[in-house]
């Protein structure tokens, strides 16, 4: 059994918070026209994010999906500089060249995001190749969505980490939807966990609206990768609350009662203030929770808005790994 302390539930709680206001904060900046490009959030998945993140080490690593606010939030990263991202600013954590959908932060391990579907399951598996290569006690942990589970890098990834025993960690957050179209429509099993079964490892299930199940299921499959058991494939069944992207596509592939349902009924921080309730907190104490994630949002929309934009020749950095001399 795994142990929760109160510090790890109030951290808990904290981090589910920070990636709810940060992505509430931003989409109405987003409205207003202060963010730019494509948008999509992860509101109603935070226990899933921070329930995995969370039994994580900070100098192990995890690899996200273009639903990427939510991810490096989830593991421990800076809100000012993920927000100056967004802005297009210097001091964002990728400069301002990344955006919504290519973050990255490696001072949390966050190796980073891209907006092809499935992408970050060869370098996480990468990542945990490196790891065993080097003799190294760290762990790489993948989110990705029931759309990616079937692409063929999930299942390439799957079978090179079974047959290697790497230690890496699959987190399959299930959401019902790869865009517009149900996952009841376009996967062959009711439970993608069962594919680990094709490649010799744990498979396992579990509410990803309950932040505790999360994390002790994830708690399971880091200490056995740590350990050099080697893969495992979590399946966390979650929801997101808005549509897949922010204002960019008709919301008719759902019902409006099914969303409601979610959002009244399921709302992954609703449940967890009421598990810190019977774990003997108060209301009050929750309450100052939030109200000092509001005070952090605040201050990290005004760093953002003061900083600079990248000069202009900074289009010509970070292009290449060795750049060529200037032929001037």
């Amino acid at each position: 059994m795994i142990t929760v302390d109160d510090d790890l539930l109030r951290e808990m709680y904290r981090r589910m918070s920070r990636i709810r206001k940060f992505e509430d904060t931003t989409k109405e900046l987003l409205l207003a026209g202060e963010l730019y490009g494509a948008f999509h959030t992860s509101t109603g998945q935070e226990a899933s994010i921070v329930g995995s993140c969370m039994a994580l080490r900070i100098d192990d690593s995890m690899v996200g999906t273009h639903r990427s606010h939510g991810h490096p939030i989830g593991k421990g990263a800076q809100l000012d500089r993920l927000l100056a991202e967004l802005m297009g600013k210097e001091t964002g954590v990728n400069q301002g060249k990344g955006g919504s959908m290519h973050l990255s932060d490696f001072s949390v391990g966050s190796l980073g995001e891209t907006s092809i579907v499935g992408s970050g399951l060869p370098v996480s598996t990468g990542a945990a190749l490196a790891y065993k290569m080097r003799g190294e006690d760290k762990v790489s942990l993948c989110f990705f969505g029931d759309g990616a589970s079937s692409q063929g890098t999930f299942h390439e990834s799957l079978n090179l980490a079974a047959i290697w025993k790497l230690p890496v960690v699959y987190v399959c957050e299930n959401n019902g939807y790869g865009e517009l179209t149900s996952a009841k429509d376009a996967i062959s099993v009711e439970d993608i966990s069962v594919r680990a079964v094709g490649y010799d490892m744990p498979g396992v299930t579990v509410d990803g609206q309950d932040a505790l199940a999360v994390f002790e299921a994830v708690s399971e499959a880091v200490e056995r990768a740590r350990g050099g058991g080697g893969p495992s494939l979590v399946e966390t069944k979650t929801y997101r609350f808005e549509n897949h992207a922010i204002g960019r596509l008709p919301e008719h592939y759902r019902s409006a009662e099914e969303v409601e349902y979610w959002r009244t009924q399921r709302d992954p921080l609703v449940l967890f203030r009421q598990v810190l309730m019977e774990r003997g907190f108060d209301e009050q104490q929750i309450d100052d929770l939030d109200a000092a994630v509001s005070e952090e949002i605040v201050a990290a929309i005004e760093f953002a808005r003061q900083s600079p934009a990248p000069p202009p020749e900074a289009a010509f950095t970070h292009l290449f790994a060795n750049p060529a001399p200037s032929a001037g």
